[in-house]
């Protein structure tokens, strides 16, 4: 055994010798100092020969002669006459020291004719003759192996440049034609050595080392300028640098992504002044040193423009989200990288033919191309809260109106106004604002709006109910601050639940008897336009054990409601885990994922022209979480980690969220129905506002509650058994970590920290659209 190791040791270090070696020697034996040298190399041990030339020649003959049909016995004697005599002589012999193999071709022009002759004419020889002079330089060797192997074997260059830093490994054989005796080879060794192995006679550089900013102008003009540059390198910074590059140069650049089949082509031999990446990239850091060593993660900003979001594959796009979580780095097939050699590999050709001079992005997509039917990409439109004039005005016109009474105050427009600005600052579930206010004969009536009533997270209307208790508290409050007194007559109607409150205004108790709104919480007046919502994922700063104290005290001030903190670290990750398992579950079920989608505000123009809805810059994501949030966008890419088990990036924000929170809260009422989500409304804005007036964020995470809402009282109403299996081993381990009551109904969660004002606020609809005045 000891010897055998020996021996293998000796052979390995003697295999290294080559590990950089690609070109082989070509020796023709009428050259004295050739044959001198070939001698030396047939003594080599165990050194195998491969002579073929006959046959060669044979192939040689018959393409001379392409309109004679020669039988396989003509074909032999044409063959010997051709070589008159030589044998051995004729033509080259080629040696490989990797494979250390002696092979007997065609020398290089007839080895040429005999090698394209079945390119024509597809390929002219006038063509031919054009190509032969082109220089071209491929940057990375995954997806660029396939493009340079392909471009060798229809001889479509003079020169090939090609660069990579990286070693072949075995993850990379999924999709580069190799084998295992190259694992732990140069990538640009095993490439060129392929191309010798095609061709010896084509010329090759090798920049193992890959480009950098020192050798770029090297690669790209040493020897003669490129003609052009295949990009399928992986640095960003080296994508950016590469290109200005050859914008200064006028190369044009050739980008193939293995996805959908995308051929992205940069004309800057044409179009010298146009923007790299077509100017999808204008508005990013585009500074090469800053875009060096970036994760997986913080690279997606920038891929996702340069790919294209909405023309990305569903696979590609799932495939991304499910990075660091399931897989190290978004995925290539086979059959997709050489699908981009050959896509590469003829328009290199055709613009070096001057026969495509167009930049532009392009698909050959082979699941669209050959399938059944057409590719359906479900894209959930994004809609609204707001409903038609036509729908209010009906809900307006039939809501059970109430009668006024001895001295109530006939209030001014600006006083409604002003009650009704304050109670909408009240918040909501995902700002949807389901409320409607109506001023007519002294009342003002709070109604629900149905038209606004569209969450799956909203079971029953119990998130909406919410909301309408918190709106009522604003507005007596700020009635209390206007120096009005206030009757507030709680669903005065049983047969229409949706009419919530009929507010009275006095100006001094003595004008009624009827039973007025208590001044118990007055000095939190001055906090309703704070609104701490902050949602930055940062903060974990101590909260002064008495403020903590006093916040559950005024959230326990409604009859019923029971306030349970915990600032336990260990608590709170493990609470943090169920909440994160529940986000999943909500954005990988349909209608939890219609929710989100059409509940946030992608981007500024939506959510300034709808003033409702979670503003997606309100939410506290690193440039690759956002993207995330994009590409989830589509239901198909979801369906499809669906079917993989995947989604745990949907879990990664609320971790943070909760590993960032001073403290977690729970809500908890003695009952389950809308009345006691009212009353929960009352109590969480009494809490908000305290908090917030001493500089503490509130921010609600209701998704765990209202999800076991449905759970429990909804009888699972819409999901599956599988999440409804989930749903109760949650519940199970929530309750514990809580010690909960079961005679308790769990409310809402929420967390507190402190943060300071978020940079950006929910935005609120008009008052014109809320308010009507009779």
């Amino acid at each position: 055994m000891e010897q055998v190791l020996h021996n293998l040791r000796e052979i390995i270090a003697s295999s290294n010798d080559f590990s950089t070696v690609f070109r082989p020697l070509i020796f023709r034996l009428t050259d004295e100092n050739d044959s001198i040298q070939l001698e030396e190399i047939l003594r080599f041990p165990g050194i195998r020969v491969n002579d073929e030339l006959h046959g060669q020649v044979r192939e040689l003959v018959k393409s001379m002669h392409p309109t004679h049909k020669f039988s396989p016995m003509e074909l032999d004697e044409a063959a010997k006459n051709y070589l008159n005599g030589l044998s051995d002589e004729y033509g080259v012999w080629v040696y490989y020291p990797w494979l250390n193999q002696l092979v007997h071709i065609l020398d290089r022009d007839e080895y040429r004719l005999v090698r394209t002759n079945r390119n024509q004419y597809k390929i002219t020889p006038e063509e031919r003759e054009i190509l032969a002079t082109k220089k071209i330089g491929v940057l990375g060797l995954s997806v660029g192996q396939s493009v340079a192997v392909t471009l060798a074997m229809e001889r479509s260059f003079g020169e090939l440049r090609i660069a990579d830093f990286d070693i072949l490994e075995l993850s990379n054989l999924n999709r580069i034609r190799s084998g295992v005796q190259d694992l732990g080879l140069l990538k640009t060794v095993s490439t060129a050595r392929q191309i010798a192995e095609i061709d010896p006679y084509l010329n090759v550089t090798c920049f193992n080392d890959g480009v950098h900013e020192d050798n770029l102008d090297s690669f790209m003009l040493e020897g003669g300028k490129l003609d052009m540059l295949i990009d399928e390198c992986d640095g960003l910074d080296i994508k950016i640098l590469a290109r200005h590059k050859a914008k200064e140069h006028q190369i044009p650049v050739v980008m193939e992504t293995s996805d959908r089949g995308m051929l992205d082509v940069e004309r800057f031999d044409i179009e010298p002044e146009r923007s790299i990446m077509h100017g999808l990239i204008d508005h990013l850091d585009l500074n090469p040193n800053n875009l060096k060593g970036l994760t997986n993660e913080e690279k997606i900003p920038y891929i996702l423009p340069m790919l294209g979001l909405e023309t990305m594959s569903d696979r590609l796009k799932a495939s991304m989200l499910e990075v660091e979580q399931s897989i190290t780095t978004w995925p290539q097939l086979a059959s997709d990288v050489i699908l981009g050699g050959a896509i590469s590999a003829n328009v290199c050709r055709r613009m070096a033919l001057g026969q495509f001079k167009t930049s532009g992005r392009f698909f050959v997509d082979m699941n669209e191309i050959v399938s059944e039917k057409n590719a359906h990409h479900f894209m959930h439109e994004e809609q609204s809260f707001i409903a038609s004039e036509t729908d209010i005005s009906g809900k307006e016109s039939v809501f059970p109106k109430q009668p006024s009474v001895p001295n109530q105050l006939n209030l001014e427009t600006s006083q409604a106004e002003a009650l009704v600005k304050a109670a909408i600052t009240a918040p909501s579930g995902c700002n949807s604002q389901p409320w409607r206010f109506i001023f007519e004969d002294k009342n003002l009536y709070l109604i629900m709006d149905n038209s606004r009533l569209s969450s799956f997270l909203d079971y029953n209307n119990s998130a909406s109910f919410l909301a309408l208790g918190a709106a009522k508290e604003n507005l007596v409050l700020k009635a209390h601050a206007m120096g009005l007194e206030v009757s507030v007559e709680e669903f005065p109607d049983a047969t229409y639940e949706n009419l919530a409150v009929v507010f009275r205004f006095f100006t001094n108790a003595s004008k009624t008897k009827l039973p007025l709104a208590p001044h118990q919480f007055d000095g939190l007046s001055d906090a309703i336009f704070t609104r701490l919502t902050n949602r930055t994922v940062n903060g974990n700063k101590k909260i002064n054990s008495t403020l903590l104290h006093q916040i559950k005290e005024t959230g326990e001030s409604i009859a019923g409601a029971k306030v349970l903190l915990t600032e336990d670290k260990n608590t709170m990750s493990e609470i943090g885990e169920l909440m994160a398992k529940i986000d999943r579950i909500l954005i990988t079920h349909p209608e939890g994922h219609h929710g989100f989608v059409n509940e946030i505000r992608w981007n500024d123009e939506d959510a300034n022209r709808t003033k409702d809805g979670l503003d997606i810059a309100t939410i506290d994501l690193t440039a690759g979480e956002a993207a995330g949030f994009r590409i989830a966008k589509n239901w198909s890419v979801v369906k499809t980690l669906n079917t993989w088990g995947g989604g745990g990036v949907f879990e990664k924000l609320t971790r943070k969220c909760v590993a960032g929170a001073s403290a977690l809260g729970l809500l908890t009422m003695p009952g389950n129905d809308n009345r006691n989500y009212y009353e929960s409304g009352i109590s969480m804005e009494r809490s908000w506002l305290f908090a917030n007036k001493h500089g503490i964020s509130f921010q609600p995470m209701t998704a765990l509650t209202f999800m076991l809402h449905r759970l429990e009282h909804g009888k699972g109403e819409s999901l599956s058994p599988a999440n409804i299996k989930d749903l109760n081993i949650i519940k199970n381990e929530f309750y514990r970590l809580f010690s909960l009551d079961l005679q308790l109904h769990p409310v809402m969660l929420f967390r507190l920290l402190i943060a300071g004002e978020p940079k950006v606020k929910s935005q609120r609809r008009p008052l014109n659209e809320v308010l009507s005045i009779r």
